[in-house]
């Protein structure tokens, strides 16, 4: 929380034209964490934390901005020739040479699918949802 408010001013709590306290940077943190890990639609995370919908987005998009930015080179970077050496040895340990991870899909539920969206986001149990797909390695490096 404390990097994404340093990153991003509109995350701290600030006094509005009238002089009254705004939200509170766990207001809207949590805001678009809600939207974000449960799918949930502006209506939903308004009803509980009292935020209007123009403010919700707002906090998403400069939430996934600050995540973004902050974090890309550290954890959302491509492997070095050093980590795929060290995979690469491991696997071949293990009894699968030249290999460096495993992919694994799972199908996530999507309870808000839009509408028109709905034709191409269903399962073969009849139900919306998302793929995910990943290459895990052997220590679980995504």
């Amino acid at each position: 929380m404390h990097d994404i408010c340093n990153y991003d001013t509109y995350f701290i709590q600030k006094h509005d034209a009238v002089g009254v306290l705004g939200l509170i940077p766990e207001q809207k943190l949590i805001a678009a964490l809600r939207m974000l890990a449960y799918g949930a639609s502006t209506e939903q995370v308004d009803e509980i934390k009292r935020m209007r919908k123009s403010t919700i987005l707002e906090c998403l998009v400069r939430f996934y901005d600050a995540v973004e930015n902050l974090y890309t080179r550290e954890y959302l970077c491509k492997p070095m020739p050093r980590d795929l050496q060290r995979l690469l040895q491991k696997a071949e340990a293990r009894g699968f040479p030249d290999m460096i991870g495993s992919i694994d899909c799972m199908h996530w539920q999507w309870k808000n699918c839009p509408t028109a969206w709905q034709g191409e986001y269903g399962n073969r149990k009849g139900q919306k949802s998302i793929i995910l797909e990943v290459v895990a390695s052997f220590d679980c490096w995504v």
